[in-house]
Formats: C-alpha cells, structure tokens, sequence
C-alpha cells in the first residue's frame, strides 16, 4: 500500500504508524553498533513517504506543514535518528517546492527520481571552520568555474542521511566573487566521497559523516542558487526538528508509564504509579507534552494559513517554537528518568537512548540564545 494513494490525513496516519512499528525494536541495535538504520527508510521508501510533501503537479500530495510534522512526531516517536534524518529531506523538498527557488526543469528532473525512484536528498552546509551555517560563517567549500560547467572542492561536516542520499545540496563560495551558491551534486559523480567520521553518542543512526569533495566536476545549470548575503527569511519546515523531539518525548513518556504500572515492590500495595511522588512526575510530563503539542501545532497551522507577507514576521515565533519544545522535551524525558531510577541508565533501557538523543536538539537550528536575542529585539521592536 501507497501513502500516495490514501485518501485521508487518517488512513495516511494508520499506514505510517504500523509501517514504523519495527523502527523502535531496532533502534537500540542500531545505536549500540553505531549503524546506519538502511531497512527504515527503505520502508518509509516503500510506502511513498519522500514523496508526500512534492507538489501536487510533481505527483506528490503537496502536504501541509501542519500534516508533514504529525508524520515526523509519528516516526520520532518510533526512532529519533529516523526521524530527524527523514525530516530534513521532507522539509527541503517541501520548501523548494512552494517557493520555486530553483529553475523549473532542474527541480523537475529532482521531483522525478523522488517520486520514482524515492531519491532523497539534503543540505550539505556544514563545515569545520565555520561551525553551523546559521552563524553566518563563509564557506571554504569553493566552486571554480571550467569549460564543463564548475569544479567543487571541499569538505562539508554533519551531513545527515549522508550513507543513503541521491543528491547534496552543497554551499560552496564561488571563485572570483564575494556570491555564495548552491550546488546540485548527485552522489554518483567523481570525486564525491562519504568519510565515516559520525562519533556522536547522540543520533548514532543518522549516519551524519563528512562528505568530502575533491574536483567535483559539476553542470552548469548545477548552480541552483545564490544565497542571499542579508536576513534570512523565515523557515517554517525547520519545525520538523521540534516535532521530532516532542515524538522522542512522548516513547519517554510511554516507558516511564509502561513501568511505573508495572512495577510492584513488595514495600507497598499496589504499583509505583499509585505514589503521589510518581504521579506527580505522570501529571507534570503530560502537561509538558500538552504545552508543547499547542504551541507546534498552532504555530504549523497559523504557517499554514498565513501569507507571505506575515510569515516574513513569524521568524521569533518559529525560534520560539523549536526552543520551547526542544528544551521540554529534554525535562520529559528528565523526569521519565526519575521515574523509572536507576534501571533507566541501563544500557538495556530505551530511556538511555532518547536522553542521549533528546540532547541533540540543543545544537539543531536556530540555537537557543539566537532565539532569545531575536525574541528580545522583537519585544523592544514593539515598544518603540
């Protein structure tokens, strides 16, 4: 079955959550042994998931903002590395898609071997001297001009899905000039080279190694963007990151409640989550889960319904967003901890696992005092 082909938000939603059923049984293999998770995204291939957020006239579906992060929470529930890794493609894919920033046959050819051939594809941004794009930092990837098109040289940290992509979209400073562009690069060219450095304890399966680039000859309609030197507009699709962590909080939750119910010492009657000490910690995870589902979704669907001109302002309110549910998911998956004690360090235990990845939201854009700043710059804004 093709999630294509399901006429509702319901079924699309019943298909997905019994297709990653199996990602979290495997996602503490995959952590221990430091692998990529290469049967999930093939089942997430298998159903038609890359391709829901193409354009309808692209032969996807075209979803909303609101629909794509009830999927990404779905799947993060399942396997945080899954989930984000996932996420970044759909967003990406998503915003090309409805701000046409590329040239109509190149996006095109793209949108064919997604739909097709479930291509997936990311930003390749990353690079060790300039720490997160998002910093403002220029490139020492560079693109020198040639006869053919352009040569590309450098080297690009972090790339997510980096084991499974079809395509890179590498930032590179061109030769010559003060522009900084994006470069199409299909992993099939010569020269482009995935380096296993991916060490993290946090994410282990998002397979996020180097991609090393050594005199990339690329086309030169390759060149699909020049970036803009001035404030960048506002990203709604990044708020598949939240999304994914409030998903990891939620599997927290879920073992926390799976043993708190469970779980009878013969020092009392009855289960720990008759405790007023445990059931205060329930109470105070669901109601950081609430607060944190509200705010997401809200802002998901005021994106969804707003014009250009207003979503231009939402920039503090989308930061506001990632932060907020970020850093509750981090005190869910707390007190989840506190819950179950010291059995949950157990290497045996998934709420090891999501306290390490939970963590990783800190450093996902935009990072937390970028968002303080902009929300203060904001406020005074307003005074004056």
């Amino acid at each position: 079955m093709n999630l294509l082909e399901l006429n509702t938000m319901e079924e699309r939603i019943e298909l997905l959550s019994k297709t990653v059923e199996p990602f979290s049984k495997r996602a503490l293999e995959h952590d221990k042994k430091g692998i990529f998770p290469f049967e999930n995204f093939h089942e997430l291939q298998a159903i038609g998931y890359p391709s829901l957020t193409l354009p309808k006239d692209y032969g996807g579906l075209g979803i909303s903002l609101y629909e794509m992060l009830c999927y990404q929470e779905i799947i993060g529930k399942a396997d945080g590395s899954t989930a984000l890794s996932i996420g970044w493609h759909m967003g990406i894919i998503k915003h090309l898609g409805e701000n046409k920033a590329w040239k109509e046959e190149t996006f095109a050819l793209v949108a064919k071997k997604i739909k097709e051939n479930s291509a997936l594809l990311n930003n390749a941004a990353t690079e060790p001297a300039t720490g997160s794009p998002t910093r403002g930092g220029k490139p020492e990837t560079f693109a020198k001009k040639s006869s053919k098109g352009w040569i590309l040289n450098g080297r690009k940290t972090f790339t997510t899905l980096s084991p499974i992509l079809s395509y890179f979209v590498v930032s590179a400073s061109i030769d010559g000039t003060e522009d900084v562009g994006n470069f199409l690069v299909n992993r099939e060219r010569a020269g482009v080279r995935i380096e296993e450095t991916w060490d993290s304890i946090a994410m282990r399966g998002t397979g996020s190694h180097d991609l090393v680039l050594e005199d990339v000859q690329v086309e030169e309609n390759d060149l699909v963007e020049i970036l803009s030197t001035g404030k960048r507009k506002p990203a709604g699709w990044l708020l598949h990151i939240p999304a994914c962590y409030i998903g990891i909080a939620q599997a927290a939750q879920q073992a926390a409640l799976e043993f708190a119910t469970t779980y009878a010492p013969n020092s009392i009657k009855g289960t720990i989550s008759e405790l007023p000490n445990v059931k205060q910690k329930i109470g105070e995870i669901e109601l950081k889960i609430l607060e944190a589902r509200h705010f997401l979704y809200s802002v998901a669907r005021k994106w969804d319904e707003s014009d250009e001109a207003t979503r231009n302002t939402m920039g503090p309110e989308l930061g506001a967003v990632k932060l907020s549910v970020v850093n509750k998911a981090i005190e869910i998956v707390d007190l989840a901890m506190r819950i179950v004690g010291a059995r949950s360090l157990s290497e045996a235990n998934r709420l090891q696992l999501y306290y390490r990845d939970v963590r990783a939201g800190l450093h996902n854009p935009p990072m937390d005092d970028m968002t303080v700043m902009q929300l203060a710059s904001k406020s005074i804004a307003e005074v004056r």
